[in-house]
């Protein structure tokens, strides 16, 4: 994933295991298939796309040292769970002019695991 899959509340008295109804043990099987080439986990750490540590609740494009589009600075969102979700079905639709080249996660049910997971790593 290019630019963003990330970012939904600060999720605060989730377990890790599940946040939303989701698997976060699976989801991060799910991402390490689907986004750990683009995203890193680790904070600080940006590789294509910027890191996804902390996502949970993280401003749209707020990460200083990485270049985002003028569409994704435009945005003005936080990353909510439902933000998320629709990003990372359709990154194109959800930010048209995004640089992200991902065409998307169908499985709304894979989509809910690496939503739990990135509101486990914060």
């Amino acid at each position: 994933m290019q630019a963003v899959a990330a970012a939904l509340l600060c999720l605060v008295g989730y377990g890790s295991a599940h946040a939303g109804g989701g698997d976060a043990g699976h989801g991060a099987n799910v991402f390490a298939q689907e986004c750990a080439e683009c995203h890193s986990m680790k904070a600080g750490k940006n590789k294509k796309g910027p890191s996804l540590f902390g996502v949970v609740g993280r401003q749209s494009a707020s990460i200083a040292d990485f270049s985002y589009s003028d569409a994704l600075k435009q945005a003005g969102w936080a990353w909510s769970p439902e933000q998320l979700d629709a990003y990372v079905a359709h990154p194109r639709k959800a930010v048209v002019g995004g640089k992200m080249k991902y065409d998307g996660l169908d499985d709304p049910a894979a989509r809910a695991d690496v939503i739990a997971y990135l509101a486990s790593i914060h």
